[in-house]
């Protein structure tokens, strides 16, 4: 039997943040499998951990969601690192993901991770696509500061910056206005959007995945790394953030960043709250 241990990550308190279901060592495991075991779980990720490729490096890490797999997520890089390291791995550790070797560090509960990765502007979608997805009026959509954009730097997310925690609120995914956007706009992975309020340094933000079966996801790394290379480009120097997102879920997470020309690092809590064996 395979061992998995559940982590509720970007946050210090259990049944907060965004659970992640690690399973430590996967090596004995088919590998038509664990698209299925990520279905099982059904959570926003699933990661299963290997050997590295290069014996300098800690492991190799596969992420998937419930129905894809994809190269990069920040909540499973953070929640895989916390769980290595309480199961005695050096809290200095590199992680192979589909983008390459990211280097993170972890212990005592925490971890952070950094990516270099240049980010990259892939669509400007109108603030009218952004708003039919959100549920929103149009005017809800700011264009005066950072107009809509997909910005990646490992995975694409459509960001919307709206006038206020008010509409922010009222957000409701439409899965038809996604179906025609991801035509209008097409993506290597499935289309999302990631809606934020900021006041300076302080971010709130929802991000909404209903065409990879992710209505709304209380902490996406991701998302927060890209939203930070993103407005330190569109600053012109660069930003620390700190990311409130889940609270509309009930499952309040915090996300800290600190992004500039040199790359990006992200940051947050994990606390395990689940572990078992897969009975396959």
């Amino acid at each position: 039997m395979t061992a998995y241990l559940v982590y509720d990550v970007f946050t210090d308190t259990v049944f907060g943040g965004n659970p992640l279901a690690v399973i430590p060592d996967a090596t004995a495991l088919d590998g038509s499998l664990l698209q299925k075991i990520a279905r099982e779980f059904n959570f926003s990720e699933t990661t299963f951990v290997y050997p590295p490729e290069d014996p300098a490096h800690t492991a190799r890490v596969r992420i998937f969601t419930p129905t894809r797999e994809v190269p990069f997520a920040g909540h499973p890089t953070i929640g895989t690192a916390i769980a290595l390291a309480d199961l005695g791995r050096p809290g200095d550790m590199i992680l192979e993901l589909g983008v390459g070797p990211v280097p993170c560090r972890a212990g005592d509960g925490a971890a952070q991770f950094r990516t270099t990765r240049p980010l990259e502007r892939l669509h400007t979608p109108e603030a009218a696509v952004a708003a039919d997805c959100l549920g929103l009026f149009t005017d809800d959509v700011r264009t005066d500061r950072v107009p809509p954009v997909v910005a990646s730097v490992g995975l694409p997310f459509v960001f919307a910056e709206l006038t206020g925690l008010e509409p922010l609120a009222r957000a409701v995914p439409r899965r038809e206005a996604f179906l025609s956007a991801a035509a209008r706009y097409p993506l290597p992975f499935d289309f999302a959007v990631a809606a934020y309020v900021r006041d300076g340094g302080d971010i709130r933000m929802r991000m909404f995945a209903p065409l990879d079966d992710i209505p709304e996801d209380p902490a996406t790394g991701s998302a927060a790394a890209a939203l930070g290379a993103l407005l330190a480009s569109e600053d012109g120097t660069a930003v620390s953030l700190d990311i409130a997102q889940g609270l509309e879920m009930g499952r309040p997470s915090r996300i800290r960043i600190e992004a500039g020309p040199e790359g990006v690092t992200v940051a947050g809590s994990a606390r395990r709250v689940m572990e078992g064996r897969l009975t396959l």
